[in-house]
C-alpha cells in the first residue's frame, strides 16, 4: 500500500487545478482518473467562456470566486500560452418588457464589483453588433473565450513538473475514513490501495455519488441537465459574445465565439437522470434545431433557415438545495 499526502478523484479542469494547487505546495499528490483522458466530461463538453461574474447573488461562493478568478485566469493563460481572447459579451433586452431584469442584472454586477459593465442603448448595442435586435443591452468587456483543452494540458503539465501523478483509467471503487486518514480502493488496469491524509472529491457529475459513498452527511441531491449545442455553418456576423436574459434553468441559448470565429448556439435544457457514464447519450438530436431557430431569431432575427447543424453536446451538474456553489468536508 501506498502512502500519499493527497489524493484527488477526478482530472477534470477543477480536480487538475487541485491537484496543481497542491502539488504547489510542496504535498505528495496524486490525482485519479477512471477515464482514458483528462476532461471527458463536462470540462470539455461546454460554451468555452470565461465568465465576468454578473449573475452570481453579491457575497455568493459564484460570485467571489468567478471575479477573483476571472483575472487569475487570464493572468495564467498569459503566462503558460493558453489560447483565449477578451472578446466581451453583450447581454440583450430584446424589448422594453425585460428592461426591469436587464436593470437588476446592471445592478447585481455592479455589487459584485464587476465595475466595467456598462448599459447601452438599443442604439449603442447595434453600433457595435449591426445584425443584433436589441432595445438595450450590458456590455461586458470582461468577459471571454479559452480553449478549455489546452487549459487542461497546462494544468497537467504543472502538476507533473512539480512531482504530482496522474493516473489515468483509475477508478476508485470505495473511500473509507477514519481519525487517521483516508484509504482508497482504486480499480482499473492496475489496482492498488492508496493512503491518504487528504482526499479531494472532484468527481464532477459524479461527486454526489462519491460523497454518499464516502458516508459524508447531507450530501445535496444530483440534478443533471443535458444541453445541445448548434453550430452555424455560415460566416457569423458577430465579433462578440450575445446572451439573452437568463432563464430559470441556465444562461439561455446563447451564441458564442471559437478562437477562429466560428459561432455556436446553447446550450438548451433537457433533463436526464444517469447513474453512470454509460447512461448519458451525447449526440445531438437534428430535430432540436426547431427550437434553437426560435430562440436565435429574438435577438437575431435575420438568421437564415438551413444554417444550424448538430455540434456536441455536455451535461450541466446541478444541486437540488440552492443556486450556490457547496464545499462539503472534511469526511
Amino acid at each position: 500500500m501506498e502512502k500519499v499526502d493527497a489524493v484527488v478523484i477526478g482530472a477534470g479542469v477543477v480536480g487538475l487545478a487541485v491537484g496543481r494547487a497542491l502539488a504547489l505546495r510542496g504535498l505528495e499528490t496524486v490525482v485519479l482518473e477512471r477515464a482514458a483522458a483528462i476532461g471527458t466530461e463536462t470540462s470539455s463538453r461546454n460554451s468555452e467562456v470565461i465568465h465576468a461574474g454578473l449573475y452570481y447573488p453579491t457575497g455568493s461562493n459564484k460570485a467571489r470566486l468567478c471575479v477573483s478568478g476571472r483575472e487569475r485566469l487570464y493572468r495564467y493563460c498569459e503566462s503558460h500560452s493558453v489560447a483565449h481572447r477578451r472578446c466581451g459579451k453583450l447581454l440583450v433586452a430584446t424589448d422594453e418588457s425585460q428592461w426591469p431584469a436587464l436593470q437588476c442584472l446592471h445592478a447585481q454586477a455592479l455589487a459584485n464589483r464587476v465595475s466595467d459593465v456598462q448599459w447601452l442603448s438599443g442604439d449603442q448595442a447595434r453600433a457595435m453588433e449591426p445584425a443584433l435586435a436589441a432595445s438595450a443591452a450590458l456590455w461586458s468587456p470582461a468577459t471571454g473565450i479559452i480553449d478549455s483543452h489546452a487549459l487542461m494540458l497546462a494544468l497537467q503539465g504543472d502538476l507533473e513538473r512539480h512531482d504530482a501523478v496522474l493516473a489515468l483509467r483509475s477508478p476508485v471503487l470505495s473511500v473509507t475514513s477514519n481519525e487517521q486518514g483516508h484509504l482508497l480502493q482504486v480499480g482499473g488496469d492496475a489496482p492498488m490501495e492508496l493512503a491518504a491524509n487528504w482526499v479531494v472529491n472532484a468527481a464532477g457529475l459524479w461527486a454526489p455519488g462519491l460523497a454518499c459513498r464516502m458516508k459524508l452527511r447531507d450530501v445535496p441531491t444530483a440534478l443533471y441537465a443535458k444541453g445541445s449545442y448548434f453550430s452555424l455553418v455560415a460566416a457569423s456576423p458577430f465579433s462578440r459574445l450575445i446572451y439573452p436574459l437568463p432563464q430559470a434553468a441556465g444562461l439561455g441559448v446563447h451564441l458564442t465565439l471559437d478562437l477562429a470565429g466560428r459561432a455556436r448556439f446553447g446550450p438548451d435544457v433537457e433533463w436526464i437522470n444517469p447513474t453512470s457514464p454509460a447512461d448519458i447519450d451525447y449526440r445531438v438530436d437534428a430535430a432540436r434545431a426547431d427550437g434553437f431557430y426560435a430562440e436565435i431569431r429574438r435577438y437575431w432575427p435575420g438568421l437564415p433557415d438551413g444554417v444550424l447543424q448538430p455540434a456536441y453536446s455536455g451535461v450541466r451538474p446541478k444541486i437540488s438545495s440552492g443556486q450556490d456553489f457547496e464545499f462539503h468536508g472534511p469526511a
